[in-house]
């Protein structure tokens, strides 16, 4: 069942933006999760920049059975290597550096989500190229049998496909806890290409509260241990 921090669903605006507010903390952002809501600052001079409270019509979301690895992926896959949770600062700052286009991430988001990271809510892949440099990750939250995928990043000189590769070793680490459903929020032509596709609202909202019912198994791989080869990526990957 979801939460209703927001009210019933069926009284929500039909658009994309719900709500927004001056108030935001950890607590109230896991906790918009499991109401199907994420938060995202409102643009500077809008609204004096309060957190926008957002739940697509339109859901994006990545299947982990229908994960599409096509043969250049498969390639660049192999020259690098993927770890869980050990530079989760440097993803942060990564995705939210502010020269990137279409730029979000502001100082209230990465507090908030380093927080909820220190309690294991919030965790971190990295894909790392075979000079040991950090060049695509990602980072999201994890809540019961859901995860939503908040922001990804590659280096766009060092790391072609580096974020696509990160995403594969997010869906392997996900089949390994049980985790089914993984909100990607919005379908970008990137996300599409891996097998993504939207949903209307009330079905996810649907789905999310099935597997918001299931166990929470935080059982992600250790960071000391957790470094993989692309090969063994791929070869997990084909396995599952």
């Amino acid at each position: 069942m979801l939460d209703t921090l927001f009210g019933p669903p069926d009284q929500w605006p039909r658009q994309d933006l719900i709500g927004f507010s001056e108030e935001f903390d950890p607590g109230t952002a896991l906790m918009a999760y499991r109401c199907g809501v994420f938060p995202m600052p409102l643009a500077e001079g809008l609204f004096d920049g309060e957190m926008g409270w957002w739940s697509p019509m339109e859901r994006a979301q990545l299947p982990l059975d229908e994960v599409r690895i096509t043969r250049s992926l498969r390639q660049s896959a192999k020259r690098y290597t993927t770890t869980v949770d050990t530079a989760f600062l440097e993803v942060l700052d990564a995705c939210a550096d502010p020269s990137r286009p279409g730029g979000w991430i502001d100082q209230r988001i990465q507090t908030a989500f380093t927080a909820l990271h220190h309690v294991g809510y919030v965790h971190s892949v990295e894909t790392w190229d075979s000079e040991g440099r950090l060049v695509g990750g990602l980072y999201g939250v994890h809540q019961n049998g859901m995860f939503a995928g908040e922001s990804m990043f590659h280096d766009p000189r060092r790391g072609r496909d580096a974020s696509k590769v990160a995403l594969l070793r997010l869906v392997a680490e996900l089949r390994r806890i049980g985790v089914e459903l993984l909100d990607v929020q919005w379908l970008t032509p990137h996300l599409e290409s891996m097998g993504a596709h939207t949903v209307p609202r009330d079905s996810y909202l649907g789905w999310l509260g099935e597997h918001l019912a299931k166990p929470h198994n935080n059982a992600w791989s250790a960071p000391e241990k957790s470094r993989m080869s692309g090969t063994a990526l791929l070869s997990m990957m084909e396995d599952g």
